[in-house]
């Protein structure tokens, strides 16, 4: 993708850092049998690849915003704590499926503002998959983008119709009985779910119009800080399962005008559902 004219500067130098990271991680990923991997928890690996984009990613930023703070998956968070910009960065989104050779798999940056002592906004993102040169990108007032086509979310307006995208609980990570019972009640109602392993992805189809919506509990800042204002600025809406704001917490639900309250819904019945039964249990 040749940077466009209505890329801010900001914008420019997230996407030539991520292209410069993507050719890298596309030599890596034709010779993933080879890669170096070691275990970072069960069911998630972290790979010398995912850790020389994070440090590619980390000093080409750097040097074209110096002031700017960052929260890394790998790294952490680094700058001053009262920073007023900060990179929000997944290196490597979908690593597992980069490690079993599936061109899904994506680089996120998301750029943050803060508003004051306990607020903060995503004003910006970008989400490029280097395997099929998709460069998804999106800021506040501008709207969202594929390379340089507009984005706007699905149009449908029934869930028989829908095809909503989630994350599955793997091994060690909590959640499983309330992911149990959002999805029986939600299988019945719509046209398909898909379990495609990669959030940031995930958020960005949805705001492409390819998923009408999607919903994951527990998902870390990084993983959706840039599919949020993605999302936000094709028409579509992003909020907990209760409305509220997800980048807190990490449940997310998203989708267009119709869908978004109804999958919302159906998420805040089974995740209820469970607290009823342990409370229940517990008595």
């Amino acid at each position: 993708m040749a940077p466009s004219p209505r890329l801010s500067p900001a914008l420019n130098v997230v996407v030539a850092a991520v292209q410069k990271v993507g050719r890298r991680l596309l030599r890596d990923f034709g010779e993933v049998e080879q890669l170096q991997v070691s275990a970072k928890g069960p069911g998630d690996f972290v790979s010398q690849a995912d850790l020389r984009a994070e440090e590619t990613l980390r000093a080409e930023l750097s040097r074209a915003r110096p002031n700017f703070a960052f929260l890394m998956e790998e790294s952490g968070s680094h700058g001053a704590a009262d920073w007023e910009w900060r990179w929000v960065v997944d290196p490597l989104d979908g690593t597992t499926n980069f490690l079993h050779g599936i061109p899904h798999w994506a680089i996120s940056v998301g750029i943050e503002k803060r508003i004051d002592a306990e607020k903060s906004e995503i004003v910006a993102g970008v989400v490029y998959n280097p395997a099929s040169d998709e460069m998804f990108w999106a800021e506040k007032g501008v709207g969202a983008f594929l390379n340089d086509r507009r984005l706007r979310v699905s149009g449908r307006k029934e869930m028989q119709h829908a095809v909503f995208a989630t994350g599955i609980p793997f091994a060690g990570v909590p959640r499983k009985a309330e992911f149990s019972q959002i999805l029986a009640r939600l299988m019945p109602q719509v046209a398909g779910v898909r379990r495609f392993g990669a959030a940031a992805l995930d958020l960005a189809w949805v705001a492409a119009g390819r998923y009408d919506g999607y919903w994951e509990l527990g998902i870390k800042k990084w993983d959706m800080a840039a599919g949020l204002i993605m999302v936000r600025e094709a028409g579509g809406f992003v909020t907990d399962p209760e409305g509220g704001d997800p980048y807190a917490e990490g449940n997310v639900v998203a989708g267009n005008q119709a869908l978004h309250g109804k999958l919302r819904e159906v998420v805040a019945e089974g995740i209820g559902s469970v607290a009823s039964a342990r409370a229940r249990s517990a008595e």
